[in-house]
């Protein structure tokens, strides 16, 4: 399967790291400037789609911090 233009069910299924890997790499592309217009543009997209699925990780990744932290915050007040 060609990674640039596999479906975004595909991208959903990518850990934090693959995701972020690729969007490295469809960066470096970019930047070489060396793909035609038409697959600038498809990797600007699928790029796009990483950083959504990087973002969706980190703020989930946000939560489960911010739930711990507050259980802990809970279990000292019911302590003391």
């Amino acid at each position: 399967m060609d990674t640039m233009t596999s479906a975004p069910d595909e991208i959903n299924a990518l850990s934090y790291e693959q995701a972020r890997d690729e969007l490295v790499r469809v960066v470096n592309a970019l930047e070489q400037g060396a793909s035609s217009l038409e697959e600038s543009l498809a990797l600007w997209e699928r790029g796009e789609a990483l950083a959504r699925r990087c973002e969706e990780w980190l703020i989930g990744a946000k939560a489960r911090l911010d739930a711990a932290r507050a259980g802990q915050v809970d279990s000292a007040a019911t302590a003391g």
